[in-house]
């Protein structure tokens, strides 16, 4: 059986040690204090550090097979702007000069798990018109992907928040004010998704000066079985 790097780089430096001991006990020397010493520097070696593994999107394990990896990163107040990796790549980030104050959004195709398109909407000075326009002629399974950025709820208005509802979000209908979301929902979704999380601006409890903390969320979603004809 072949030895591994590593074993075969340990019997070489024995036999050397070995060698070197005989010589030296051959011409005169301690034997038994070469010996010892030549242990304890073995024994003294540094192991090699090894590095923790890295999964897809940083995630502390692998997601199973037909399920995507994904990271949603809300904005820190109105400086910091969100983050938005799906399977190791990053959909939306202020490095991709593509978040904006509001809500920003990843459409993402739920079977093969391609990115349809990204836009954010200004919900503190904007026109919520847009939103409603782009949320209402969703394609079935389409997966939708939010990270707010400042304020996500001063413009949402009551279809706005059905609209989310019916995307599995539970907490939409309480969200107000500079509140921290992130939430993961798919276009005719039977349950609630499983994937939401909200931060209240709170006063009493905020991070920053009139912001909540940031929040992070990360997980594996399953990809969508193809619609049978």
């Amino acid at each position: 059986m072949r030895l591994a790097g590593p074993m075969r780089a340990v019997a070489v430096l024995l036999l050397l040690g070995l060698t070197w001991v005989l010589a030296s006990s051959i011409l005169g020397g301690d034997s038994s204090s070469l010996v010892k010493h030549f242990f304890s520097g073995l024994l003294s070696c540094p192991l090699p550090e090894t590095k923790p593994r890295r999964y897809k999107c940083g995630l502390s394990a692998p997601c199973p097979q037909k399920h995507l990896a994904f990271r949603l990163v809300s904005g820190a107040a109105n400086v910091i702007g969100p983050k938005i990796c799906l399977e190791d790549k990053i959909l939306v980030s202020s490095v991709k000069n593509n978040v904006g104050r509001g809500l920003n959004i990843a459409l993402v195709n739920g079977v093969s798990g391609e990115l349809l398109d990204t836009k954010s909407f200004d919900m503190w000075a904007g026109d919520v018109t847009d939103l409603l326009k782009y949320l209402r002629p969703l394609h079935e399974g389409t997966l939708v992907f939010v990270a707010s950025f400042d304020d996500p709820a001063t413009k949402l208005n009551d279809e706005a928040r059905r609209l989310f509802e019916e995307l599995g979000s539970t907490v939409v209908k309480e969200l107000t004010f500079r509140d921290s979301w992130v939430f993961v929902g798919a276009k005719g979704i039977e349950n609630k998704s499983p994937f939401e999380q909200r931060m209240k601006n709170s006063k009493s409890s905020n991070k920053y000066e009139g912001w909540p903390e940031s929040l992070e969320m990360d997980g594996c979603i399953p990809l969508r079985a193809p619609l049978e004809n």
